[in-house]
């Protein structure tokens, strides 16, 4: 059997918006296409970057629907089901979205426990949510909203030893953590997806499934090389001067984020407003000045490497 979910890069995906702020369906099947036509091994629907927290049940509903619709079967998608509340309702909602045709339904792990409850609390809960969600492929988020719950490795070992868990995005920001998240995990229909690019070369190394990060809604073909080549012997001077990057442009990709992947998806001639829904810092023309390098220096090294 497979022992793991596709290899590579799966977006973060973003949610176009018109400029009255309604969600641009149109922008969205435009911006699957984009992430696909970058080489995109799998698409994460209705998440942090999504601005999930700030759309409806219903909106969460509709894009992921949009979403598995226009990928039709190309690559594998997963969404987000859990949004706090009771067990019960949170299953209830998983059902819901797995209906919508993901292969996958995300858990925030922060919204399974309270930042205060002991982990143990948390494998309860998450006993709970498998038992009202029976056969439904479930994956992890640690997402830094509301808090962020790293889940310890050994507690993602035995969930995915029920067959249930499939995916995991680490954001632990720590290499060591993610090597025993892999090692508790090995030999399983699993795939982790890492989220931090400091140590993005590392982790591919380690055995990581992909990876899962913002950076790839500025400028995944380089994102989708990297996953490509991490291992390549003759692209390791490149695979260096990639990982340099992402470390390099860390602070600018962060702030005023996602209105600043919505900029520099605009420079690329990407048909998308600027319009968020969430509150971030605003994207002044100083912070566009410093978008602007990093597009510069990204057009720069994609086209030393060869990326198209």
């Amino acid at each position: 059997m497979q022992n793991s979910l596709p290899q590579g890069f799966i977006p973060v995906m973003l949610t176009p918006f018109t400029e009255n702020g309604e969600i641009d369906f149109e922008g969205l099947t435009q911006l699957t296409e984009f992430y696909l036509e970058a080489g995109a091994a799998g698409l994460f629907a209705n998440c942090l970057s999504s601005e999930m927290f700030e759309l409806t049940e219903e909106e969460r509903l509709a894009i992921t629907q949009h979403v598995v619709k226009v990928t039709d079967g190309r690559v594998p998608v997963v969404a987000t089901g859990t949004f706090g509340g009771p067990i019960a309702q949170q299953a209830n909602f998983v059902k819901r979205i797995y209906e919508k045709g993901v292969q996958g339904v995300i858990v925030i792990t922060g919204l399974i426990a309270a930042a205060d409850e002991p982990d143990e609390i948390f494998m309860l809960r998450m006993q709970e949510l498998m038992d009202l969600t029976p056969q439904i492929p479930l994956g992890l988020y640690e997402c830094p909203v509301p808090y962020k719950r790293l889940v310890q490795p050994a507690d993602l070992g035995k969930l995915v030893d029920t067959g249930r868990v499939i995916y995991h995005k680490d954001t632990s920001l720590d290499i060591n953590h993610v090597k025993a998240k892999l090692n508790a995990t090995d030999g399983h229909y699993f795939g982790l997806y890492d989220a931090y690019m400091e140590h993005a070369v590392a982790s591919l190394k380690e055995g990581s499934a992909g990876l899962s990060c913002i950076q790839g809604n500025f400028f995944p073909e380089v994102i989708v090389w990297l996953c490509n080549n991490y291992n390549n012997p003759e692209q390791q001077e490149n695979v260096t001067k990639v990982q340099d990057l992402l470390i390099q442009t860390m602070p600018v990709i962060h702030y005023a984020y996602p209105t600043v992947a919505k900029y520099y998806l605009q420079k690329r001639g990407f048909p998308i407003s600027l319009y968020t829904r969430r509150k971030v810092e605003a994207c002044t023309e100083e912070v566009k000045a410093e978008v602007d390098e990093l597009f510069e220096m990204v057009t720069k090294l994609s086209q030393e490497i060869g990326i198209a």
